[in-house]
C-alpha cells in the first residue's frame, strides 16, 4: 500500500581535499579546502537527494548518478537535486518539509544557512520555512572531529498532491 504521506532519510560523507572549492547547500562557502568527490561533492545536497529517493523507494544517488559516469564528473549538485525532485513530482508528490543536519568542525556555517535554505527552496519551488538546516560539531571526535571531512543527514516528508 502506498501512503499519501512518505518519509525518507539520507546520509552522505565526503573527505576534505586540497585545491577544491567547498560547496554546501548549493552555495560556495569560503574555506581553505573543498570536498573530494566525482561531482562538486556537495554533501548536504547529496543527503537531500537520498532522502527524496528513499521516500519513494527509488534507490540512491549512486544508482541515478554513478560516479563512474563521466557525464556527472564535476557536475553541480543543484542539477542532481533538480533531477531527483522531478522524479518526486512525476510520482505526484511534493515537499512537506526537509530537515538537514551537517556535522563539521570547521568552517562555521551559521552565516550561510539562510542563503542555503533560500537556494534549496528555489530548486524545490517551496517556501524557506519548509527547510531546516542545522550544524553541529562532533566535539573533536571521529573523522569529522579530526577535520578530515563533513557528513550530512537529511530527513524529508513528502505528500501526495491532491
Amino acid at each position: 500500500m502506498i501512503s499519501n504521506i512518505r518519509t525518507g532519510i539520507g546520509f552522505d560523507v565526503h573527505a576534505f581535499a586540497e585545491n577544491r572549492k567547498l560547496f554546501l547547500g548549493g552555495i560556495e562557502i569560503p574555506f581553505e579546502k573543498g570536498l573530494l568527490g566525482h561531482s562538486d561533492a556537495d554533501v548536504l545536497l547529496h543527503a537531500v537527494c537520498d532522502a527524496f529517493l528513499g521516500a519513494l523507494s527509488l534507490g540512491d544517488i549512486g544508482q541515478h548518478f554513478p560516479d563512474n559516469d563521466d557525464k556527472y564528473k564535476n557536475i553541480d549538485s543543484k542539477i542532481l537535486l533538480e533531477k531527483v525532485y522531478k522524479l518526486v513530482l512525476q510520482k505526484d508528490y511534493e515537499l512537506g518539509n526537509l530537515d538537514v543536519v551537517l556535522t563539521l568542525q570547521r568552517p562555521k556555517i551559521s552565516p550561510y544557512i539562510l542563503t542555503m535554505k533560500e537556494k534549496i527552496a528555489e530548486i524545490l519551488k517551496s517556501n524557506v520555512d519548509q527547510i531546516s538546516i542545522k550544524a553541529t560539531t562532533t566535539e573533536k571526535l571521529g573523522f569529522v572531529g579530526r577535520e578530515e571531512g563533513i557528513s550530512a543527514f537529511a530527513s524529508v516528508l513528502i505528500f501526495k498532491k491532491n
